[in-house]
């Protein structure tokens, strides 16, 4: 496999690592839908239900209640902000598919999308660092970081080698 690499031009292992992002952009769209799902499922059951059957059909069978007093507990969320964080999530899986199909595609603007919307969230991800340092923490900044620097070494190529 590593043969493949070399033997590429660089823009074919360019183009690889572009679409390795893309593909990771949309995990995490999958993920914050999945998210957005279950919150605003719990806030309200009918509307939930509306989204379940429209995304497609996912096995629900929990007390409500009881499931969303225990989160608002938990988290310390009050039903209103945990509204906001299953619309937020919605917001954030939408421009993570943004990115991740116009990098896909192969787009320009693609990437100064990622580079400007993925490095905005840098200062925030050292914060929570600081805050308390695991392991999940660390390696999101540091494959967000990576993703940036690599973007930017691409979007610095001149156009004839990219």
């Amino acid at each position: 496999m590593a043969n493949i690499f070399l033997n590429a031009s660089f823009k074919d292992r360019s183009m690889r690592l572009i679409r390795l992002i893309a593909v990771f952009k949309l995990f995490k769209a999958v993920l914050l839908c999945a998210l957005g799902l279950g919150v605003l499922r719990l806030l309200d059951p009918e509307a939930g239900h509306k989204l379940v059957h429209w995304v497609g059909s996912f096995a629900w069978s929990y007390n409500h209640g009881f499931l969303l007093e225990g989160l608002t507990k938990l988290t310390g969320l009050s039903h209103t902000q945990l509204k906001e964080l299953g619309i937020g999530a919605f917001l954030y899986a939408t421009l993570f598919t943004v990115e991740g199909i116009g990098l896909w595609a192969g787009r320009r603007w693609a990437e100064y999308l990622t580079v400007v919307a993925t490095s905005s969230l840098l200062p925030l991800e050292i914060y929570e660092l600081i805050i308390k340092t695991t392991l999940p923490r660390i390696t999101a900044f540091a494959v967000n970081l990576v993703i940036v620097i690599y973007l930017i070494k691409v979007l610095r190529r001149p156009a004839s080698t990219q």
